[in-house]
């Protein structure tokens, strides 16, 4: 495993497992599915109050801890705060605590804002305060786009320690990455592999280059992100998909077939258009609580 280093100098694994459940089935399933992945080798697990399942990921957590698999210091747990919870300051704050509550892990080792709607600015100040209490040990964004992310932290006290972003081969975003590179924000991708979208996984390219080094065209796309210094959270029910997502670390990509996977950036997301008013309104109006 390689780590990257925020800027609030902790040291963050380059590759974890997202716990965003896609089915009722694996929603179900969560705390296994977690419990598997730590046993597997991953120790940074990403989450979010509006995955609802923070509570399974923290009993996986704990029950690895109690077991002796994994102590407390080298895990690395992300959550995120729901757009529902940033109206106001004293709402962030509370949903933040809420979030501390059911993971039940002392602390939360990175706590993202998961998107840049409602008041963010007044939500970041809570989390700010948890921060400087040793709550949240770093703070970050996702789902900020380059003008949104120069803004935030042109005018914030506590630049964000990561953006969490749509980062594929098809969805590339170099510009935002360089902008990203500018404030000393970490980029983290969410769906590094597109959701199976675009034939991904039998793309001829990403085979080919992955037949030279014995590797699948999901370890190419998985390693290109990584290349880039971009931590990634692939995600996988599957005991054996998760060991082969994690075993990318023993080979590296030229500078040409980083480039050949560059250029398969498509310039828009395949998955959701965060620029159509639609979708903010459908994103606004999702509510994970009374």
């Amino acid at each position: 495993m390689e780590y990257v280093t925020l800027n609030t100098g902790a040291k963050m694994p380059l590759e974890g497992f997202g716990a965003m459940m896609m089915t009722p089935e694996d929603a179900g399933k969560a705390e296994e599915t977690v419990y598997e992945a730590i046993k597997t080798g991953y120790r940074l697990i990403d989450t979010a109050a509006s995955y609802m399942n923070e509570d399974a990921v923290g009993r996986a957590c704990k029950r690895a801890i109690d077991e002796g698999i994994v102590a407390r210091e080298d895990l690395f747990v992300v959550s995120k705060l729901w757009v529902q919870d940033m109206k106001t300051e004293e709402d962030a704050a509370k949903a933040i605590q809420a979030s501390l509550d059911k993971l039940d892990l002392g602390y939360i080792d990175l706590y993202l804002e998961h998107q840049a709607m409602g008041d963010y600015f007044a939500a970041w100040r809570a989390m700010e305060k948890a921060h400087k209490d040793g709550k949240l040990k770093a703070i970050g964004v996702a789902n900020f786009f380059p003008n949104v992310l120069a803004n935030f932290c042109e005018t914030v006290e506590v630049i964000p320690a990561i953006d969490q972003v749509e980062l594929s081969p098809f969805m590339a975003q170099e510009a935002a990455l360089a902008n990203m590179r500018d404030y000393g924000v970490t980029p983290m991708a969410w769906s590094p592999l597109a959701e199976g979208k675009h034939g991904i996984f039998t793309d001829p390219e990403l085979t080919a280059i992955g037949e030279k080094y014995g590797k699948t065209a999901a370890q190419v796309a998985l390693r290109w992100n990584t290349q880039r210094g971009v931590v990634i959270i692939p995600k996988s029910s599957n005991p054996a998909r998760m060991a082969q997502n994690l075993d990318i670390w023993d080979f590296e990509l030229t500078d040409e077939e980083m480039a050949a996977v560059t250029a398969k950036d498509l310039g828009k997301s395949g998955i959701i258009d965060h620029f159509d008013p639609a979708t903010v309104k459908m994103i606004l109006g999702m509510r994970i609580h009374d």
